[in-house]
């Protein structure tokens, strides 16, 4: 008996399907370092985030955006980047590695927030800065408490040997040069 001449996967353009055996391994995508890096990361901003939401020296209604999950990890840039002297937006934008698009919609949401508001810059009239609110400046210690507790649990996770060279080891990858063969 034969296959109806439309049936699925016996068209001229249909290749045969390989059968399970002869697919490459590819658990290697799961388990390479980029990708482990970039879990640990979401892992470790998810539990900074969750640490935040229960500070009790983060604003109520903060706390409550960042509880709700309205708080993100993109809105960690600005509280990662921004100098405390105040920062222009496309100064920001770079050191976050976002656009000055994207930043700009964070900047706007944290402004609506009170993190932080925009002032002229004094050596530029025509710019602006971008500057912690008092209350951003709450967020700011709440978010470094935070980050130390993380840190801390991290290093009581995989002990203190591996959290040592763990952080070694990124330091020296993050400030080597993308370019050059070790």
């Amino acid at each position: 008996m034969t296959a109806p001449e439309n049936a699925p996967g016996t068209g001229p353009d249909t290749a045969p399907s390989p059968s399970h055996d002869s697919l490459p391994d590819d658990r290697w995508r799961s388990t390479h370092l980029g990708r482990l890096m970039g879990h640990a990361l979401r892992r470790f901003d998810a539990r900074v985030l969750h640490l935040m939401a229960h500070a009790v020296e983060v604003p109520l209604a903060l706390s409550h955006l960042a509880a709700r999950g309205q708080v993100g990890a993109a809105h960690i840039h600005i509280t990662r980047h921004l100098s405390l002297r105040g920062s222009r937006l496309t100064d920001l934008a770079h050191s976050a590695g976002m656009t000055k698009q994207a930043m700009g919609d964070l900047v706007d949401q944290c402004e609506a927030w009170g993190l932080v508001e925009r002032q002229p810059d004094p050596l530029d009239g025509r710019a602006r800065l971008v500057v912690f609110t008092p209350t951003g400046l709450l967020w700011l210690e709440a978010f470094r408490a935070a980050v130390a507790q993380a840190e801390a649990e991290f290093r009581e996770w995989v002990g203190a040997p591996v959290a040592t060279v763990v952080a070694l080891g990124l330091e020296a990858y993050a400030n080597g040069d993308a370019t050059a063969q070790p």
